[in-house]
């Protein structure tokens, strides 16, 4: 696998977007000492955060696995795969196809490290939690709490975007 740096491709697409840092942070909702701090490699964004950051910059969240140069090859290797690496969550999000704007999908699978208690709260839209055999439809508002050890899936039956906030218990070394 090829580690993407969070920091430099932040950087890129923030100036590709011909954005300063301060219009950035005001537009992402975050302040501009931090914008700096994960371009500069000093903080790593939290999943939820790229996402946020994603969509002030008119990107996608795979955009930050794509390099300068994208190749049309479809095809991406286990070993080739971009990763971005979170340094305080036990969260890593893998490129599983090519992300380029070229297709609809943009595969990632979310790698989460075992153990800890999991707390979702649904905040928009409506999604399906199914843990091992059991299955809960999940409305604004609803929450849930769980062990990852529960086998889950979550699936999003809605017409539009669910959004979801999960909070994971860190495991420190």
């Amino acid at each position: 696998m090829s580690p993407v740096n969070v920091g430099e491709r932040l950087r890129q697409l923030r100036r590709n977007a011909g954005m300063s840092l301060r219009s950035l942070a005001t537009k992402s909702g975050f302040s501009p000492s931090l914008i700096s701090q994960a371009e500069n490699g000093l903080v790593t964004p939290s999943i939820g955060s790229l996402e946020r950051i994603a969509m002030a910059l008119g990107v996608s969240l795979g955009q930050f696995f794509v390099e300068a140069d994208p190749s049309a090859t479809r095809l991406v290797r286990a070993s080739a795969r971009s990763q971005l690496v979170s340094t305080w969550s036990p969260v890593s999000i893998e490129a599983l196809g090519p992300l380029d704007g070229s297709s609809m999908l943009e595969p990632i699978m979310l790698t989460m490290a075992p153990g800890g208690e999991k707390f979702a709260l649904l905040v928009a839209g409506e999604v399906t939690l199914t843990l091992g055999d059991e299955a809960h439809v999940l409305r604004p508002g609803d929450a849930i709490t769980f062990t990852p050890a529960t086998p889950h899936q979550w699936e999003n039956n809605g017409a539009g975007p669910a959004h979801v906030v999960i909070v994971t218990r860190r495991i420190l070394p």
